[in-house]
């Protein structure tokens, strides 16, 4: 009788640690655990740490209550101004209501990765290029409330969703950059046209100060000469002082004017000088006295003057 008992007891025994096995569940900080029992909701969610089903009639299911990021594929689109884009973004959310994660969709975690895609897709069409690549904050806000007006039916919060990547074309990629190269290149020419009308400003005011003190142009010429001096490489040619000569000028001007030089003898000048150039007759009487025709061996005109051969 006594060995029935004990073996009863170890039975029972074994049965209820058995059972304890199969009721035991543990929910881990981060989780909360949803019961169904014989299918039915039971509308007491199950805390952190331990606690006991019905074997075979309760199901505990655990919801993970963390943060979620989820990368969103590469979708493929065209933009409003008709240009052809590939936009990948990130999602961040999490589970705020166990319940409805449960209950109200099959699998919240899909679910959100394809309105993720929708909405996505969705945005790529509404906006321009120009947005997608300098207003990413204003889309990533309207992506946000797009994928989170669903998403609050399912428990879910969407905390932060950031668009990644957009690839382009290559052309457009070599059209952009064109388009940049020529934007620099034009205010690169308007600062240059900018600094050259200040600096002609500035080097108008040095020359109004500088014709005021001629002095002050010999000393910028000696400071350009020493700042050029001090390259090796280079030769140096000093320009010729103009002050010098505008000196040179007024010294000229200051001279007494020059005495006129004594005239010679009239006989002497009337033996080297021809009577007709002495006379003032026209150059056709040279050869009745010109010694030139004589000399080249031409006989002398009739009633030539002997003078000149004596």
């Amino acid at each position: 009788m006594v060995e029935e008992l004990v073996a009863t007891g170890v039975a029972v025994g074994c049965a209820g640690a058995v059972y304890v096995m199969a009721a035991a569940r543990v929910v881990k900080q981060y989780e909360r655990g949803v019961v169904l029992r014989l299918g039915r909701l039971q509308r007491s969610v199950r805390g952190p740490g331990f606690t006991m089903i019905v074997p075979f009639v309760d199901r505990l299911r655990k919801v993970n209550m963390q943060i979620v990021t989820m990368p969103v594929p590469a979708q493929d689109g065209i933009t409003r101004d008709n240009v052809t884009v590939r936009v990948d973004a990130v999602i961040y959310f999490k589970v705020i209501d166990a319940t409805d994660a449960v209950i109200q969709v099959e699998d919240y975690r899909f679910a959100v990765s394809q309105m993720a895609q929708t909405s996505l897709r969705s945005i790529i069409g509404k906006s321009d290029l120009d947005d997608l690549l300098s207003n990413r904050e204003k889309l990533n806000q309207g992506l946000e409330l797009m994928i989170d007006s669903p998403a609050v039916g399912w428990g879910v919060q969407i905390d932060r969703v950031e668009i990644k990547d957009v690839s382009l074309p290559e052309t457009m990629k070599r059209s952009m950059a064109r388009q940049a190269e020529a934007d620099r290149e034009r205010r690169a020419r308007v600062i240059n046209a900018d600094a050259e009308l200040q600096a002609s400003k500035k080097l108008a005011e040095a020359a109004h100060e500088m014709a005021e003190e001629p002095a002050a142009l010999q000393l910028r010429l000696l400071q350009t000469v020493v700042a050029v001096a001090a390259e090796k490489n280079s030769t140096l040619v000093l320009p010729f002082p103009v002050e010098l000569l505008r000196f040179l000028e007024r010294a000229t001007q200051a001279q007494p004017p020059a005495q006129p030089q004594p005239q010679p003898p009239a006989a002497v000048s009337e033996s080297m000088t021809p009577p007709a150039a002495v006379s003032g007759s026209p150059a056709v009487a040279l050869p009745e006295f010109g010694t030139a025709d004589s000399e080249a061996g031409e006989p002398d005109a009739p009633g030539a003057s002997k003078t000149g051969q004596d």
